[in-house]
């Protein structure tokens, strides 16, 4: 989580599995009446992708296992009572789907982004990497439209693109973690572009080649983010305010990356707590 902004109250994740986060979720900049809703997506999500990630649980295990939450969703959605595993989860999530009439659709979303997570560790190219990022990111952005109902084409156009460049971002400064779990996100296409091959990345190997190649994605990430910064204005109060220094996380984040030679092979960049300063000050200055 970025230093300073809180993590929403909710039921405990699951047993010894620890998480760091870079962007603000559900922080006290989040107006109050929407706190719930946020909180309940965010653990509902949080939940699916231990589910799909945590453990050493094999593919079609995992595969079952988001069946069956898949499963207490709709019964959710339906208004019936979902099994006891993930009751904490689902008991936060229901009253805010009668409440807000949150799309259930988006959720299923998440969801199938996650089973894609359990069974796929390579992407051919940026097409197929995006369309992940549309089920596995993505929705949350739009949720959250749908919380301040803002649904016009333009503003959820610029909400994907700050979602799918915050996945990005997230690939780019975790490969030294998802890499030797098995998972390249790097575009299998990119990698014949810029010299680079499979044993490479594998080792982790820090050369002209594999740096430029990270360079590469993380200037698209950046102009990405920047196609969608104009949201925070169309965000009314304080959700603006929230929305500006989750884009300034990421773009800090981008900042750590370049400052290290874009080598996250090696070294994974992590958001400091003098850092959240800088972030609020260049949120103010947003255009």
């Amino acid at each position: 989580m970025t230093p300073g902004l809180q993590q929403p109250s909710a039921p405990v994740p699951l047993q010894g599995v620890s998480h760091y986060e870079n962007f603000p979720v559900a922080s006290l900049l989040c107006p109050p009446r929407l706190r719930p809703p946020i909180a309940a997506i965010y653990w509902f999500a949080r939940t699916a992708d231990d589910i799909a990630d945590e453990g050493e649980a094999a593919p079609q295990a995992r595969l079952d296992e988001l069946a069956a939450y898949r499963a207490d969703l709709m019964a959710t959605a339906a208004g019936l009572p979902p099994s006891p595993r993930w009751a904490p989860v689902f008991a936060q999530l229901q009253p805010q789907l009668s409440r807000f009439e949150l799309p259930v659709n988006l959720l299923a979303d998440l969801l199938s982004a996650f089973e894609q997570d359990a069974v796929k560790q390579r992407y051919a190219d940026e097409a197929e990497l995006l369309d992940y990022c549309k089920r596995s990111a993505n929705p949350v952005g739009r949720l959250l439209l749908h919380l301040y109902g803002i649904q016009d084409a333009a503003s959820l156009q610029m909400s994907d693109d700050i979602c799918t460049a915050l996945q990005l971002i997230n690939f780019w400064q975790d490969l030294g973690v998802d890499i030797p779990r098995g998972r390249i996100y790097l575009p299998a296409d990119a990698w014949a572009r810029h010299g680079v091959d499979e044993a490479q990345l594998l080792a982790l190997q820090a050369n002209p080649a594999t740096l430029a190649l990270i360079a590469a994605h993380v200037h698209s990430a950046r102009a990405m983010m920047h196609r969608g910064a104009p949201l925070c204005k169309k965000i009314p109060g304080r959700g603006g305010w929230e929305l500006r220094l989750v884009v300034q996380g990421g773009l800090r984040i981008l900042d750590k990356i370049e400052a290290q030679g874009f080598n996250t092979l090696q070294r994974r960049p992590k958001l400091k707590p003098w850092d959240l300063l800088l972030m609020g000050w260049r949120a103010l200055w947003m255009r």
